[in-house]
């Protein structure tokens, strides 16, 4: 009983700063929100002024007014060096410290499929905001992560990349994000700094339920029946885990990767993934 209460008592952020990118809307912006409601001070990032500040008026207006929780937005493009390193300082400069970072912002750009038709500038895209943002995010945070004695790192990423499904680029890049975390995990351990993955299936953002909506496709059933729990996921499903290792609650857990995807990847078939791929095609060289 002494164990749940003290498991129940650290299921908080009071007191934490985090750095949630990617914060403006969708996923990021219920993490930002949800860190906020826990008590963190959570500073909320995208490369949009006017989104992020937008973004971040919404989650203080849901917030308690007398909880220790509070945002604080900053533009930052995360492929940028020069961005990164002043989003650390601003929250540095702001909060005296950084013990929480969630590696969220990425996506999938152009035409992104199989890798015989992507081209370079796809791949290049793609490789930026889904390897080289963690990356960048991670070497600027854990240094004063370290000295002000650890805290965790999440990175956000797909279950197409480990099933090899879906886009080629995007999903060959995100793979690297857990050859990233790992070395995080195995490097940095000894300063107390965890370092975890998030595989996530499909998700209902307020994007994707517009996507799925209009119009509706014949592929949406088809996707939906390679998920035993018979349903796509949602935002706050995967803000639950992402808090769940952000907190201290997951002391002891580092250098894994958790997959918020239904079920998706215990049993995947083919027969969604054959016809939408096309792969029965003969690939022709593109001169791009």
């Amino acid at each position: 009983m002494e164990y749940m209460v003290n498991c129940m008592e650290t299921y908080t952020l009071a007191g934490r700063t985090a750095i949630v990118t990617g914060a403006s809307r969708g996923i990021g912006k219920v993490i930002a929100q949800l860190f906020a409601a826990e008590g963190a001070a959570t500073v909320m990032c995208s490369r949009s002024t006017e989104s992020i500040e937008a973004a971040a008026e919404d989650i203080e207006q849901s917030l308690a007014v007398d909880g220790p929780g509070k945002v604080h937005p900053v533009e930052c493009d995360v492929t940028d060096e020069e961005d990164v390193r002043a989003l650390v300082d601003a929250t540095l400069e702001a909060f005296d410290g950084v013990d929480i970072l969630i590696n969220n912002a990425g996506g999938s750009f152009g035409e992104d499929g199989k890798i015989h038709t992507v081209n370079s500038d796809t791949w290049e895209k793609s490789l930026g905001v889904n390897l080289t943002g963690p990356f960048l995010c991670s070497r600027e945070v854990i240094p004063p992560m370290a000295q002000g004695g650890g805290g965790s790192i999440v990175h956000v990423s797909t279950a197409n990349a480990l099933t090899g499904i879906g886009a080629g680029a995007y999903s060959a890049v995100k793979s690297g994000l857990y050859a990233l975390s790992r070395m995080i995990a195995v490097h940095y351990g000894p300063h107390d700094i965890r370092s975890n993955v998030v595989s996530l299936g499909t998700i209902m953002t307020e994007q994707r339920q517009k996507r799925m909506a209009n119009p509706p496709t014949d592929t949406h059933q088809e996707l939906l029946d390679e998920y035993p729990l018979g349903r796509f996921g949602w935002p706050d499903e995967v803000a639950d885990t992402v808090l769940f290792l952000a907190a201290p609650r997951s002391s002891f857990v580092t250098g894994v990767d958790i997959p918020v995807d239904g079920g998706l990847t215990a049993g995947l078939s083919q027969q969604f993934h054959r016809p939408v791929a096309n792969v029965e095609e003969l690939p022709q060289r593109s001169h791009q």
